[in-house]
């Protein structure tokens, strides 16, 4: 028993690792398209335009100043989760400087095969989205923040998670114009995602997680 539970948690952390993986590499080809960045890596990537410092390292920065502010609505409560929500942040920071090391330059030629990179970029985040948070370990600290305002405001996550990713592309819209006068990897492609990547993460929940739940938990 005590081995099926060690197994079953390896396969756990080994989906886990595999979405977030996927979710780097959606992202590396949502940049590369020139159409705008997903929301969520919105805000990263304008300080990664600004400080000259790698995506990776500015996504690892971001997402601690989201479990930092976690902390400090949870007050004194300490919860572990939080922990592994920095564990696998600076991880998936390395994830995302490699996936750009091996896309490069990369990119399709003519508008319609930025489209066409766009599209892939959407898919790969629905998929990996299902992959990392089916799994149950820890949110991503974007949605972990999101959660916990959710939960101190008494709102439906889904309100909160589309507020969120607005507030977020607003931010990175000020510092565009302040540190460059015009916008910078926010284009029609960040709206494009935010429109369908929940959709096509549903559309693949529907097959992926009754293979993951079984993987994972023997269900």
């Amino acid at each position: 028993m005590k081995k099926s539970k060690a197994v079953r948690l390896l396969a756990r952390l080994g989906i886990y690792c595999l979405g977030l993986w996927i979710l780097a590499f959606g992202i590396a080809l949502s940049v590369n398209c020139n159409l705008g960045v997903s929301p969520v890596s919105s805000l990263p990537y304008v300080v990664s335009q600004i400080s000259k410092v790698s995506l990776g390292t500015c996504t690892t920065v971001v997402y601690s100043i989201y479990i930092l502010l976690q902390m400090v609505l949870n007050g004194r409560k300490f919860q572990p989760a939080l922990v592994l929500q920095l564990v696998f942040s600076t991880i998936f920071g390395y994830f995302v400087d490699g996936a750009k090391a091996l896309l490069g330059d990369f990119v399709l030629p003519t508008y319609f095969g930025q489209l066409a990179m766009l599209a892939a970029s959407i898919v790969l985040i629905g998929f990996s989205l299902v992959l990392y948070i089916d799994v149950e370990l820890a949110p991503m600290p974007a949605e972990g923040l999101v959660g916990c305002i959710a939960g101190k405001l008494g709102k439906p996550f889904s309100t909160v998670k589309t507020l969120f990713d607005c507030t977020s592309v607003l931010v990175g819209a000020v510092l565009c114009f302040v540190f460059f006068g015009k916008l910078v990897g926010i284009r029609e492609g960040t709206v494009i995602t935010a429109l369908l990547a929940g959709r096509v993460m549903g559309m693949l929940r529907k097959y992926l997680s009754p293979v993951i739940r079984k993987v994972c938990f023997g269900e």
